[in-house]
């Protein structure tokens, strides 16, 4: 089929994102579960993604990496869905869903990692944590959604980078942050994806448990 779409994933990975943004969307897809160890570093997943990371789409005989690069083109691929931004909402779409790609992507793994940009803060995109946390707080103390009032698919994104990092620790359970996971968690397509990939979890946990 043409335009088959098929989600390469693994339940305990940033693939829960594309999940949720494909139950957003309300395509028909197939899931390939790869396993860390073999299948995802195996010849014909690197045919698709040579990082040999997850997740990654394949729709119509076209690849599709990166969690924002995949959000943005499922928002785009099925129009009908509502999540791309009106006219007057593309700057700022634009701008938070590359702002979570790029600086809060960096700064909270690196923080993770114990990395500080200390004196070398100018070499690095996003300048140094705290700055990037200040940022983040101040964008949704001052609004509900990332452009505004409407969800859009800038806020699976950005609602998935910073439920994660809140969770783990390497973001700080400041109120706005709080307050916009739970508006973004609350939604039926989010609670969807979650259970599909929480039973693929469990399927995965039982098939490496001994016989």
């Amino acid at each position: 089929m043409t335009d088959e779409l098929i989600l390469y994933t693994n339940p305990q990975s940033r693939g829960r994102i594309a999940r949720w943004m494909l139950e957003e969307v309300g395509a028909t897809y197939r899931v390939e579960v790869l396993d860390y160890a073999s299948t995802m570093k195996g010849d014909t997943y690197l045919a698709i993604n040579p990082m040999g990371k997850v997740p990654a789409i394949v729709h119509g005989g076209k690849v599709v990496t990166e969690c924002a690069a995949i959000c943005a083109y499922l928002a785009e691929a099925f129009p009908a869905a509502g999540l791309t931004p009106l006219p007057e909402e593309r700057a700022d779409y634009y701008r938070w869903l590359f702002y979570a790609a790029g600086p809060v992507e960096q700064a909270t793994t690196n923080h993770f990692a114990k990395f500080d940009s200390g004196e070398q803060s100018r070499m690095f995109g996003y300048g140094n944590y705290d700055l990037v946390v200040d940022v983040l707080d101040g964008l949704l103390s001052s609004r509900p959604y990332a452009t505004g009032d409407r969800f859009t698919a800038a806020d699976v994104y950005l609602g998935s980078q910073i439920g994660w990092t809140v969770m783990f620790g390497m973001l700080p359970k400041r109120d706005s942050f709080l307050a916009y996971v739970e508006r973004v968690q609350s939604r039926e397509a989010y609670k969807r994806a979650w259970a599909l990939d929480d039973a693929a979890a469990a399927e995965l946990q039982k098939a490496a448990e001994p016989a």
